[in-house]
């Protein structure tokens, strides 16, 4: 299954403003160079996050993923474009 990367960003996005608005954080305003660290969100929203986008997308990148935990919300994004593909 081949998934558009635009779908990706969007349904990542959806998941970060989701997640925020159901912890009650603050959440930065979302660009690609944004630190994860500096999001608004902690461990367990990131956590939250990846559980419900391996649902949404079918792929958990970080199972199989050979680099190092994404630094930026773009790393994260791209991470899973390229898990999907």
């Amino acid at each position: 299954m081949k998934v558009d990367v635009m779908s990706v960003r969007a349904t990542v996005l959806s998941h970060f403003e989701q997640v925020a608005k159901e912890q009650r954080k603050s959440l930065a305003p979302l660009s690609d160079d944004l630190v994860l660290v500096d999001s608004g969100l902690d461990s367990l929203c990131l956590a939250i996050i990846v559980a419900r986008l391996e649902d949404a997308l079918g792929v958990d990148p970080f199972n199989a993923a050979d680099g190092d935990f994404p630094v930026t919300l773009g790393d994260f994004i791209q991470l899973y474009a390229n898990a999907a593909r």
